[in-house]
């Protein structure tokens, strides 16, 4: 009969106790990657954790999963605040996940993001003016903020400052929020040709969208000035190919009160008016101004765009190959203009020390589930917007809690 030498039947122990190791660690990663974030972005929001005080590793508030918790920490405010725009109010609308949005909470890989506390930041925070700048969705954050500072018993003011849509100021505490709508940054507005022709005319254009790439907004020229504490956005949305017919009614760029010639695309057009604006903002800014940019708000069309039948009807988080499909930028993904436009955000603040990036793409791309969808009011999905409470309220905890570690609270 056969026998097996003595050297290599002392392997088979050593292999066997191999194979086992390494199955059991792919299988570990498989479970941990459920909801896991895929290591796809830059990351802009890294500081020193807090969730040891003997802990001085850096933390990165944006990368993490999400966690579903049936019992939330805290109630942070309910869907009778007033100031809650009737398209977002999920449980009104009688959205059918709309109480297990808030159940899901948002667990950095290396520290907790701490639910922050109304009444703390009111009184940390006196005599200070803070202004969200931006399109709908910096709307949407700020109503967040809203009706979770309302919480507070006080009384409150309604109040605008110079250019904004909307404000309030905390009387008890002379803090005052308020929102200045801005889509673009830049001012726009339509464009028709001049009867007595012109460069563009000259090159066949007849009407569209003139974008004076070094002239802000009207509603928030003096925002950089007024507020103590700004967060800027530029939505994404407005920048894609598909919102503006480049053949119907184009983009049309302007600088010093004329055309950019040749015609450039919107990508071009956004790093000029980036470019701009960020000039603006630290020649204006108040002194000790803190100015945050957030990055994109994501987009959950599925099956087509907003107009062409896309739906986002979702009941729990995507998981990362989900989350892939549809914002990568290697595969094209359907919604992939969201971390394109965060390329472009990042190239022109990286280097500058006044602008503080808030990365709220990564945790939000994960969350199709959180949009008010079919609930909305609209013809279509509404699976740009947040509804509220819901996300946001994750949002504004990212921002406070970088606000406390960059003041050192």
């Amino acid at each position: 009969m056969a026998t097996i030498p003595p050297n290599k039947l002392s392997l088979f122990p050593l292999l066997s106790l191999l194979c086992f190791i390494s199955i059991f660690f792919l299988l570990s990663i498989s479970k941990r990657a459920s909801l896991s974030s895929p290591n796809t972005h830059r990351s802009a929001t890294v500081f020193t954790s807090k969730s040891d005080g003997s802990n001085s590793a850096n933390c990165d508030f944006s990368d993490g999963s999400w966690i579903y918790d049936p019992n939330p920490r805290s109630t942070r405010y309910t869907s009778n605040c007033k100031e809650i725009f009737k398209g977002w109010n999920c449980v009104h609308n009688n959205k059918t996940n709309s109480l297990e949005i808030s159940k899901w909470r948002w667990k950095p890989k290396d520290c907790d993001l701490p639910s922050f506390n109304p009444l703390e930041f009111l009184e940390t925070h006196r005599n200070t003016n803070i202004g969200f700048v931006g399109d709908s969705l910096n709307r949407n954050m700020f109503v967040s903020l809203f009706c979770m500072l309302k919480s507070v018993p006080g009384e409150l003011k309604k109040w605008r400052p110079a250019g904004a849509d909307r404000g309030f100021t905390f009387l008890r505490y002379n803090l005052t929020i308020a929102y200045h709508r801005t889509n673009l940054l830049a001012r726009y507005g339509r464009w028709s040709a001049n009867a007595n022709g012109g460069e563009l005319e000259a090159l066949g254009f007849k009407e569209g969208y003139r974008v004076d790439v070094d002239i802000p907004d009207t509603s928030w020229a003096q925002a950089p000035s007024f507020h103590d504490i700004l967060i800027m956005n530029t939505g994404h949305w407005w920048w894609a190919p598909s919102k503006f017919d480049p053949l119907k009614s184009p983009m049309l760029f302007f600088e010093g009160g004329k055309p950019l010639l040749p015609p450039v695309p919107p990508a071009t057009g956004l790093d000029r008016v980036l470019s701009n604006m960020v000039n603006v903002v630290e020649k204006t800014k108040r002194p000790g101004g803190i100015i945050f940019f957030r990055t994109q708000s994501p987009r959950h069309f599925e099956g087509g765009d907003w107009d062409q039948g896309g739906t986002c009807q979702r009941l729990q988080p995507l998981l990362p190959r989900e989350v892939e499909e549809l914002f990568s930028v290697r595969n094209n993904g359907t919604n992939v203009e969201v971390r394109l436009a965060n390329q472009h955000l990042y190239n022109y603040l990286k280097s500058r020390s006044a602008f503080h990036v808030l990365d709220i793409t990564r945790m939000s791309e994960y969350r199709a589930d959180a949009h008010p969808a079919s609930a909305g009011g609209k013809n279509h999905d509404d699976c740009m917007h947040w509804c509220l409470p819901g996300l946001t309220d994750t949002w504004n905890d990212l921002f406070v809690a970088t606000l406390y570690t960059i003041k050192g609270l």
